[in-house]
């Protein structure tokens, strides 16, 4: 029986996850979600992505297969950065991870920091988070805000090209916060990897077509040696 370990993305639940779960499981593929901790299980520290990589590398065993949604992507092309044979094979699912410049990211977390005394008064509270924009920077609980910080920053650094290990890129042509670019970037700097597209997906096809999400990984599983 083939094992997929999966680490969600930035999400305080995974139930949401759990129409792909029961496909995956009914074709027979045991699953494994990872919860991240800070996220989906508890957790009051600030991580730094060499943490979340290390957690990772401790939580799944050498020469598996690994799904990273989002920022959990992240985790995993990091990890599989610098322990190049750590998996027998990676899948990434719009994924974050690679580095773009944003002054609108900027000037949100600086006006968020600036307005943060204004949403403790209740009638302010709805016209603050209309001029921020709901997003989970500014939803997260303080110590995430910086871990979010973190990961955002760390992409900087991230050199995707030294990922070797055979690697299969899902991604949705209707993703709006990890555009496909992002993915065909992706597909570019990792010389061995596929590229898979679905042009009505969009950031969390494991909401919006979860037995079609699951086909997916079960045709890329099929074709794992």
């Amino acid at each position: 029986m083939i094992t997929l370990y999966i680490i969600h993305g930035w999400t305080y639940t995974i139930e949401p996850w759990n129409g792909t779960i029961a496909a995956l499981k009914k074709a027979g593929i045991n699953v494994r979600m990872l919860k991240v901790p800070g996220l989906t299980t508890p957790s009051e520290k600030v991580w730094t992505i060499e943490e979340y990589a290390k957690w990772a590398d401790e939580n799944i065993p050498d020469g598996a297969i690994a799904l990273g949604h989002s920022n959990g992507g992240r985790i995993l092309l990091n990890l599989c950065s610098k322990k190049q044979d750590k998996l027998k094979h990676l899948i990434l699912l719009d994924a974050a991870g690679v580095y773009e410049p944003s002054k609108k990211r900027d000037l949100s977390r600086k006006a968020s920091k600036v307005m943060a005394p204004l949403k403790k008064v209740k009638p302010l509270r709805k016209v603050v988070h209309k001029v921020l924009g709901a997003s989970d920077y500014d939803n997260a609980p303080e110590n995430m805000k910086q871990t979010l910080a973190n990961m955002l920053d760390s992409d900087k650094n991230l050199k995707i090209e030294d990922v070797v290990i055979p690697t299969t890129i899902i991604w949705g042509e209707a993703d709006n916060v990890t555009p496909l670019r992002q993915g065909k970037k992706m597909h570019e700097s990792i010389k061995n990897s596929e590229l898979i597209t679905r042009e009505n997906w969009n950031h969390a096809p494991y909401i919006t077509d979860p037995t079609g999400l699951a086909r997916v990984i079960i045709e890329t599983l099929n074709k794992v040696k």
